[in-house]
């Protein structure tokens, strides 16, 4: 299937699903919008970011070779749970979830009929909504993919169609892989940047610089988007959790220690990390 040629429907229009149908707009055949918030609806019709958006899942179902689910990871894996009573055809089903375990069980499940297929763009904002949706927003960002038993080869070469049109970068990786990393890189991030936004003292805010804005920046995000993160993923979030206490704790009993020595190694270990996740030199680091 071309992505040229293909009719799709993207469910759920706020900040990731708006920035895709923004993004693949000119590149299919036709782009359709589902979401329950009339405002929303009007939103993408008005500025004509999909060709046709409905609440009616029916109306908007019918004829589409692929659906692409953008919402939060919990009404995603009931939607998938309640596609087959609601849906008769064959389509291939895509999401764009934050955590993946779950939801690839939930399609594992799924009748053969439905050609399915994971995954998660690693890329957003803070403010949600498709008022601030951005079309660049999956420029060279990693794009995760998982495939199941049931996903067929045709499924595999339209997902790199759609990275290529939109910039991205295809990582094909397991459900479990990707829930430990991401746990790793973005859901535990988000806790620690929420936890140093609630600790420090209101009294301190003349003093506030760009280092404590980056350090805060995810804090901003709405809970509404995390919390099902969170649950879904809270295993991992937890082995994050313990790491970073055993790690925290041995640099308390050295700044208590004072000793100067053994904190500089510390840091600098932790700089030469960085860089390394990076990808950066250390030279490059401090531009």
């Amino acid at each position: 299937m071309e992505l040229a040629d293909a009719t799709i429907a993207i469910m759920g229009l706020g900040l990731m699903g708006g920035s895709l149908a923004l993004a693949l707009k000119g590149k299919c055949c036709s782009l359709r919008g589902m979401d329950v918030d009339a405002e929303t609806l009007a939103y993408a019709t008005d500025r004509g970011i999909v060709d046709i958006a409905s609440s009616d899942l029916e109306s908007i179902l019918a004829g589409v070779d692929v659906l692409i689910l953008a919402m939060p990871v919990g009404q995603i894996v009931r939607f998938i749970q309640d596609l087959p009573k609601v849906y008769s055809g064959k389509i291939m089903l895509m999401d764009l979830g934050s955590t993946k375990a779950d939801i690839v069980n939930a399609m594992s499940k799924l009748p053969k009929r439905f050609d399915v297929l994971g995954g998660h763009p690693m890329c957003g904002k803070e403010k949600l909504g498709i008022q601030n949706a951005d079309p660049t927003m999956f420029s060279n960002a990693p794009f995760a993919f998982t495939k199941l038993e049931n996903t067929s080869p045709k499924a595999v070469d339209f997902a790199n169609q759609l990275v290529a049109a939109i910039g991205a970068n295809p990582l094909w990786i397991s459900g479990e892989i990707h829930d430990a990393w991401t746990a790793a890189t973005s859901h535990f991030p988000y806790l620690i940047s929420t936890l140093l936004a609630r600790v420090t003292p209101a009294a301190a805010r003349p003093l506030i610089g760009s280092g404590y804005r980056s350090a805060t920046r995810l804090a901003g995000t709405p809970a509404s988007l995390m919390l099902d993160v969170c649950l879904s993923n809270h295993e991992n979030i937890l082995a994050a959790f313990d790491h970073f206490v055993a790690e925290m704790q041995q640099l308390r009993e050295l700044l208590a220690a004072q000793d100067a020595d053994a904190l500089r190694v510390w840091m600098d270990k932790a700089a030469t990390h960085q860089n390394h996740l990076l990808g950066q030199s250390t030279h490059e680091s401090h531009h």
